[in-house]
């Protein structure tokens, strides 16, 4: 049998560096109330959204991942030159062709990478997460940007209440590279088929989701995906200093890290809270929350970060990570 060359791989990985971007308009609650049956106090109750962002008309997903990834890459102190390899999770393109992954690398300046979009919906950035890591560990890549972006009032129906009162846009990135140790937790992953019902593009134009049904999935079963992350990253739940879960809903972020603490996470735990002024943004939600939170001094470098993401499919995904 003939033996074929494997490229040597690294030992391990981390995040170099993250970045993200939003963009300029900030819509409240109560300029929603303005074009449809709502108000403030009924936004703040069911979903927690005090506000969000949205793009201008000409301002697109691959502009505002561009800003982030570029944001990343020198926040990593690298050149565009270092990056090898680009992955843009999303699920609001515009068009399935061309992806987005070749445009933004292109104006980025990343010469001839390679370059592929993931859609995996809200659970897209911890999925990306972690086959960037483990593209560099199999010696596939040296250096991955990895760009949660989204344009999600493309694909929302502007008076449609249930569902544009909590999607709004923005991109959210990070560059994975090789480490002398672990920084990167194995990603645990998985579907619910079953369900895929429950959120839906309808008519191939707009979201529609079966609320209360994701609801009870998303408080209920992601915990447990939760605790398998940290199994898997070799923690406990006491190791945990920070929790990103996908920023989908308060009242769901909420019900999952008080299920962790139930099983020993800390009182002290930092919970991530950027639905609040960022609305739902999908794959972008996750990297973009911990920027705003390093940002603020509410994660630290060295902190244990817990991420998961769910969303769309049903897919889900998770990884311990340490903040950069």
């Amino acid at each position: 049998m003939t033996s074929l060359r494997q490229r040597p791989g690294a030992a391990a990985t981390r995040i170099l560096g993250i970045g993200s971007f939003q963009p300029e308009r900030i819509v409240t609650n109560d300029d929603l109330s303005q074009l449809m049956e709502t108000t403030d106090q009924w936004i703040r109750e069911r979903v927690g959204i005090v506000e969000r962002r949205f793009a201008a008309k000409d301002e697109l997903l691959v502009d505002m991942a561009v800003t982030a990834g570029t944001l990343a890459i020198e926040d990593a102190g690298l050149e565009p030159s270092d990056v090898d390899t680009v992955i843009v999770p999303n699920c609001t393109m515009p068009s399935p062709i061309p992806n987005a992954a070749a445009q933004v690398a292109e104006r980025i300046g990343i010469k001839a990478p390679g370059a592929f979009d993931l859609n995996a919906a809200c659970a897209g950035f911890c999925y990306a997460l972690g086959v960037a890591s483990d593209l560099v560990k199999a010696g596939s890549a040296r250096t991955v940007l990895v760009i949660g972006a989204e344009k999600l009032t493309d694909a929302v129906d502007p008076l449609d209440r249930a569902n544009a009162i909590i999607f709004a846009d923005g991109a959210g990135a990070a560059v994975v590279g090789a480490s002398d140790t672990p920084e990167i937790g194995p990603v645990t992953w998985g579907s619910a088929g079953d369900l895929v019902e429950t959120i839906i593009m309808r008519e191939h134009r707009y979201i529609y989701q079966e609320g209360q049904a994701v609801y009870r999935w998303a408080s209920t079963k992601i915990a447990p995906i939760a605790l398998e992350a940290i199994e898997a990253a070799g923690l406990t739940t006491a190791d945990i200093d920070v929790l990103i879960p996908h920023q989908a809903n308060l009242r769901i972020v909420e019900a999952i890290a008080k299920r962790l603490r139930a099983k020993g996470a800390r009182d002290d735990m930092v919970v991530a809270d950027d639905i609040v002024y960022s609305g739902n943004t999908s794959s972008a939600s996750i990297p973009m929350a911990l920027d705003h939170m390093r940002a603020k001094g509410t994660v630290k470098q060295g902190d244990a970060v817990l991420a998961v993401g769910f969303g769309a499919g049903l897919s889900y995904a998770g990884q311990v990570f340490i903040a950069p």
